[in-house]
């Protein structure tokens, strides 16, 4: 199995300081390499620069400018390096898709936060012993950093990151070969459906609320926010005032994204620990969250009509602040590590079915939470039919499968 374990870093004044610099760098470097693929394409006949055009410029690059480039690991130069050639390579299969083709934008210093190191070793050694919770990473031009190490690294370290939270460090281990903890077996199976007035409903007919974590913090973080908005654009990074500003929106935004990732961990904690078999929806938020296409007035030249767009808006942001997609993706994770089963199945229709007569109908679903069927009159909460039939439909793709 490969694993990513993430641990909180504790540097020193001087060592915080130097990991600023090393991102700095790095999106500086970025930046350029991001100039001369535009330079190239604009200014000599369409001329495409790769990455190994580019990684065989390194060396120059850091003999002319060691102080800043010169200090840093060649392989996690590289990386970045990488990191833009992928950038180009998704613009061009956008392209060729017909989609919004997206082109590399360049970074800015407070958005460049992350820098890979590809191999344990080269430019940086995870330093760690068993059972002991205070270890430290080495990274070249920062020194021996002290990392809380909450639980112990299985597996073999292969790639190091470090990213930037707001004030906070992270080092990132991504790990292959780590065995996989099976539980005990348990006999029970479960169908989840997904929702917004409860965050999800077992076929048992549990309801997990939903915390709405963005909803409850909405009013510090428009606060915060508008006064972001109240400094002119020619000041904006230039103040002290603007910068402390700045601090507060994303401490709140990190707050409500490590409250809703704590969330989901021990949510499907708890479903793994319980069940063998766990069957979803497979739920495609991206096109879920989609604004309304507009509705022109034909009476009127460029006006528009109602299409519901404020209430179709109000859906999008308690689905995003739900987060089903990044749930079922922990979920899927945890299985795999327990040796439990997740079967995705489709989800159209799941609240408008009868389990018990099979009848399909807009009709049935009385309200957002009541399901009455028209034809047999089986009634029942509307989250727990939906949770009943995603459970009938993977016994369905299970004995296929089998």
């Amino acid at each position: 199995m490969i694993r990513a374990y993430t641990f909180l870093l504790r540097p020193t004044a001087r060592q915080q300081v130097a990991l600023g610099e090393m991102l700095r760098d790095h999106c500086s470097l970025y930046n350029g390499a991001l100039q001369e693929r535009r330079d190239a394409y604009r200014h000599a006949s369409k001329t495409s620069v790769r990455y190994g055009d580019q990684s065989a410029q390194l060396k120059d690059i850091r003999a002319f400018d060691p102080e800043r480039q010169g200090r840093w690991s060649f392989s996690s130069q590289q990386a970045t390096l990488r990191r833009l050639d992928k950038a180009f390579q998704a613009f061009f299969r956008r392209v060729k898709a017909g989609q919004t083709p997206g082109y590399p934008r360049f970074k800015g210093v407070g958005h460049f936060d992350t820098v890979t190191f590809p191999k344990d070793g080269d430019g940086c050694r995870w330093d760690s012993t068993p059972h002991d919770r205070q270890t430290r990473v080495r990274l070249q031009g920062v020194g021996h950093v002290r990392v809380h190490q909450h639980r112990p690294v299985q597996g073999h370290v292969k790639t190091i990151s470090v990213k930037r939270e707001g004030n906070r460090w992270y080092v990132v281990l991504a790990c292959d070969d780590v065995p996989a903890q099976e539980l005990p077996p348990t006999g029970a199976v479960a169908g989840i459906d997904m929702g917004v007035a409860h965050f999800l409903t077992t076929s048992d007919g549990e309801h997990v609320g939903n915390p709405r974590f963005l909803q409850t913090m909405a009013d510090e973080l428009t606060g915060a926010q508008r006064h972001l908005a109240t400094f002119p654009k020619r000041t904006r990074q230039r103040t002290k005032a603007h910068r402390a500003a700045a601090r507060k929106v994303a401490k709140l935004h990190g707050k409500i994204r490590r409250q809703r990732a704590d969330f989901h961990h021990k949510t499907a904690r708890t479903l793994v620990r319980d069940h063998d078999v766990i069957a979803h929806e497979r739920l495609g938020t991206a096109g879920m969250t989609k604004s309304p296409a507009p509705k022109p007035d034909p009476d009127r030249p460029g006006g528009f009509l109602p299409n519901g767009a404020a209430a179709k808006a109000g859906l999008n942001r308690s689905i995003l602040d739900a987060g089903w997609a990044q749930f079922l993706g922990i979920l899927a994770n945890k299985a795999e590590s327990a040796g439990r089963l997740v079967i995705p199945v489709d989800a159209r229709n799941t609240s408008r079915t009868c389990p018990e007569c099979g009848h399909v109908a807009k009709e049935n679903r009385v309200t957002q939470a009541r399901f009455e069927c028209t034809v047999c009159g089986f009634a029942a909460n509307a989250d727990h039919v939906g949770a009943t039939n995603v459970l009938l439909r993977a016994r369905l793709v299970h004995c296929a499968a089998a």
